[in-house]
């Protein structure tokens, strides 16, 4: 196929890209801001032709889609705690750059699927979310992107636009941004830095192993039936003081180092997804989280190259503000 990846330089999306490519061999175009969280390093030995622009901009969409079999947009802003503070780069991306995208997608008549989220469901207490359960957003972030599900749906419904929405769980791995919880805890006990764990850190999380995302991802561009929505869903939930002391564990520090904060405002308390539609496509999750989380901590401890500069710049403010104290500069402990 010839794909058009938007947010192909981002974490999951570049993901993506590097399994199709080696699993089908396809021809793909990325369309990408590049904005703090969008790295030229996350291609480096991929076959893409980049479009350095955001997915709001008309005439880079119209380039960038020239020829193209099918559009796979993961283009947005991801972080909640971002959101909370600034929310205006969130509306701009996910409703006026996904109706951009849909606009194009139509006048050309290809394939369409927007990657979303879970946080779309909210919290739930007991049990899992289906893709019938009703959208119930809590941050700027959640509603944006339920917005922009939303707006998907209705080109289906109302100009047949062959569309698919992808909901993920808690995703990690390599090459994720160090403001998420799991790259974040490893690169700060890494340094010895304070752990800074949200409330009582008791908020449970479905987490997936980025590939088996990509991999789900691939399924429904596949063989999904267009204006359908499909839930991929991780095999394990722990909670997030878990993550954080088994992080502790795999990197060979105690728990001394946790630092309770102030809990995030509106804080869901636990997610999960149910996936049986996707697996009725014949897809399931490949890693479990034990597994996957010793893969991503050794990754991050043998590819300093990649986060090093990220902890020395603009990241270290960001910090600052988040968290009321400053990371420790320098190289990682050994």
């Amino acid at each position: 196929m010839r794909l058009l990846v938007c947010g192909g330089a981002g974490f999951i999306g570049s993901a993506f890209v590097r399994l199709r490519q080696a699993d089908h061999g396809d021809e793909v175009v990325v369309l990408d801001k590049l904005t703090y969280a969008g790295r030229r390093e996350n291609l480096e030995g991929l076959d893409v032709r980049l479009i350095e622009a955001g997915i709001e901009d008309p005439h880079a969409v119209a380039s960038a889609m020239e020829g193209i079999d099918a559009v796979v947009n993961f283009a947005a802003e991801t972080h909640v705690d971002r959101s909370i503070t600034a929310p205006d780069a969130f509306v701009t991306t996910h409703a006026v750059g996904t109706w951009v995208l849909l606009e194009e997608a139509r006048r050309r008549g290809v394939r369409y699927v927007q990657i979303s989220t879970d946080e779309v469901y909210g919290s739930i207490e007991d049990g899992s979310f289906t893709e019938s359960s009703p959208l119930q957003p809590s941050s700027p972030y959640s509603a944006t992107k339920a917005g922009a599900d939303l707006l998907v749906a209705s080109y289906h419904h109302t100009y047949a636009l062959p569309t698919l929405i992808c909901r993920g769980s808690n995703n990690y791995g390599p090459r994720q941004y160090p403001e998420k919880l799991i790259p974040l805890m490893i690169l700060n006990a890494l340094h010895g830095d304070r752990l800074p764990v949200y409330g009582d850190g008791m908020q449970v999380r479905n987490w997936l192993y980025v590939d088996d995302f990509a991999r789900g991802i691939g399924t429904v561009l596949a063989h999904g039936t267009p204006g359908e929505t499909y839930n991929v869903g991780g095999p394990d939930e722990c909670p997030n003081l878990e993550v954080v002391q088994r992080i502790i564990q795999l990197t060979g520090n105690d728990d001394s180092l946790i630092e309770y904060v102030t809990d995030r405002p509106g804080h869901d308390r636990r997610y999960s997804l149910g996936s049986e539609k996707v697996r009725a496509l014949g897809w399931e999750a490949q890693v479990r989280f034990l597994d996957g989380l010793q893969q991503t901590v050794r990754w991050y401890r043998d590819h300093r190259a990649w986060w090093e500069p990220i902890r020395s710049g603009d990241y270290r403010e960001y910090y600052r503000r988040q968290y009321g104290t400053q990371i420790k500069g320098g190289r990682a402990l050994s």
